[in-house]
């Protein structure tokens, strides 16, 4: 089982100066940050895409070439590219560049994206949701099995014998495909025999384990190999020496993003019950120390026969130092003790 951490780069709000703290600063951080997850031992370093004030990367694979040259064995992947408002040949181009400045350690994951301020941005109607992530992805998985293609679809010109370079390193990358959990996007997934990351950030995680058996199911009546099955989730945490200490100290920062994100969804204010609730075994949220994770990545990998699990690290900008701090004992205690279980 690979374990592995991922993040969108948060920005802290200074109240004081009514702004965000500055996207360079956080850059800085994220790049001291992945260098100690290869360091630690950890499998996967996942970053995100967004379009907001709140956040400091829009673009994951420029992220990830920096971090290519200052890491030896950790996979590098997006956490996610919004492929929807974005073009294949292009996302192909910059992934396997990583790739081959990695020495072969570059993924994707693709997902609809949860947030839609790329859309207009790029110049993409909402309207086509579905169909814009559909039939980017067909061209995708395309250009990532044949050097040369043609291809035809709705949303953009026509590809007629074209080359897309430079490929892969080993002339492909995998491609994971990232869901919250609707139906429809875990079955294209089986169908097609992608891996599957299953964002579980809130709810009882149990309600889950339906869309897992869904998948599974659905990837074997597909006919691909169950022995090359992959799954993974992405839920939110943190860890450190105190449980209870750190989840009081994180509180604020986690209920101000939930509330910042919250007031453009129409949600009620987060509180601490409901916080204290996502910690619980039953809950979604993996705060607290060593051995709370533990059991609950164990209590998860059970449920749902996890290949993978990412810690997703930084929401609402927790301190540098808190976040190194968990990547450490992510790398040399949490991660040992789940695989030594698992064993």
């Amino acid at each position: 089982m690979e374990i592995g951490i991922s993040m969108f780069g948060d920005l802290a709000y200074n109240d004081a100066i009514k702004t965000f703290y500055p996207a360079g600063q956080r850059i800085q951080e994220i790049l001291e940050e992945i260098k100690l997850a290869d360091e630690v031992g950890l499998d996967v370093f996942g970053i995100g895409e967004h379009h907001r004030p709140d956040f400091a990367v829009s673009s994951p694979e420029i992220m990830l070439a920096a971090a290519a040259t200052i890491t030896k064995n950790i996979k590098l992947t997006s956490s996610v590219t919004v492929l929807s408002s974005t073009d294949p040949v292009r996302t192909y181009q910059n992934f396997s560049t990583v790739d081959l400045i990695s020495n072969g350690r570059a993924e994707i994951t693709v997902g609809r994206g949860s947030f839609t301020e790329s859309f207009p941005l790029f110049g993409y109607d909402l309207h086509d949701y579905n169909g814009l992530f559909a039939e980017k992805l067909d061209l995708l998985l395309a250009i990532n099995k044949n050097e040369r293609i043609t291809w035809k679809g709705r949303f953009r010109p026509p590809l007629t014998d074209q080359q897309v370079l430079p490929r892969a390193s080993n002339n492909r990358l995998d491609v994971w495909v990232a869901v919250g959990g609707t139906p429809q996007s875990i079955l294209r997934a089986a169908r097609l025999g992608l891996p599957l990351i299953i964002a579980i950030i809130g709810g009882i995680p149990i309600q889950f384990k339906s869309l897992f058996e869904l998948y599974k199911q659905e990837y074997i009546n597909a006919g691909h190999d169950p022995a090359q099955m992959k799954l993974a989730t992405h839920s939110h945490g943190l860890i450190g020496e105190n449980g209870q200490e750190l989840s009081d100290r994180y509180f604020p920062y986690y209920a101000a993003q939930m509330n910042r994100i919250g007031k453009d969804r129409g949600w009620a204010p987060y509180t601490k019950d409901q916080f204290e609730g996502g910690r619980s075994k039953d809950g979604a949220l993996f705060i607290g120390d060593v051995n709370q994770v533990v059991d609950k990545i164990l209590y998860h990998q059970e449920l749902f026969g996890l290949t993978r699990f990412l810690l997703h690290v930084d929401v609402g900008a927790p301190s540098h130092k808190d976040l190194m701090k968990t990547i450490e004992l992510l790398g040399t205690k949490v991660a040992p003790a789940v695989k030594k279980a698992l064993a």
